[in-house]
């Protein structure tokens, strides 16, 4: 796999490079925005790790104009310990998944193959509900035939609350759906994920089929097959 590290501090930037082409993947190091915006432009890729506090342009407006210049590929942040901020915000831009400093390799190394995984798509049949079809084997969803591009997070939240259809399924679940290991569960992020999910699923069509049962969590409205 070629994946793209975008991390200014040098120590850390060269330990990632040499770890994950130890690991067999081709990495490309970056110290900033500017030339990462010039290597995704030039080359394809796999996946992006992408440091939030890069100097000069910021890594949220880079996952910001890669989304925008319509590059697809798994976004993985590095975020500091405690700053939920920077975790909401980054999901709010496009990334897929974070990783607060510091950090194992090895726990950043299996969020990496995750989202590979799931870009991938291992898993067969679909669940449809109206004009929405998830393909499980690709990992995709369609809205009236035509693709509806979602992130990872984004999916697995549809997923589960489509799986779960006519069920509230609190928010505690999702998370725990989203990050099983992870103590600092935020359900800020939840919402924001579902804000922006709702948003990719009415579009013009006025399909609406999650609603927010308050205080208790989530309800996909619509029966699914």
């Amino acid at each position: 796999m070629k994946l793209l590290v975008v991390e200014d501090e040098a120590l850390l930037r060269h330990h990632l490079y040499t770890r994950l082409g130890e690991s067999g993947h081709v990495v490309e190091a970056v110290a900033d925005a500017e030339e990462a915006l010039y290597q995704a432009e030039q080359y394809n890729h796999d996946l992006a790790v992408v440091d939030l506090g890069l100097p000069g342009m910021s890594g949220l407006d880079l996952i910001r104009q890669l989304r925008s210049q319509g590059k697809t590929f798994p976004i993985l942040i590095l975020t500091a310990r405690g700053n939920w901020q920077d975790k909401v915000e980054g999901l709010a831009a496009g990334a897929d998944d974070y990783v607060v400093k510091p950090f194992q390799f090895e726990e950043l190394e299996a969020r990496l193959n995750a989202l590979l995984r799931r870009s991938s798509g291992f898993t067969q049949s679909t669940i449809a509900a109206g004009p929405l079809v998830l393909d499980l084997n690709r990992k995709q969803a369609t809205l009236d035939e035509q693709p509806l591009a979602l992130t990872a997070y984004e999916y697995r939240i549809l997923e589960y609350l489509m799986r779960h259809h006519q069920q509230v399924v609190a928010k505690d679940r999702l998370m725990e759906q989203l990050y099983p290991d992870d103590e600092e569960r935020d359900p800020n992020v939840i919402e924001v994920l579902v804000g922006r999910l709702r948003r990719k699923l009415e579009g013009d069509r006025g399909f609406k089929p999650i609603d927010t049962v308050r205080g208790l969590g989530y309800l996909f409205t619509e029966r699914c097959r």
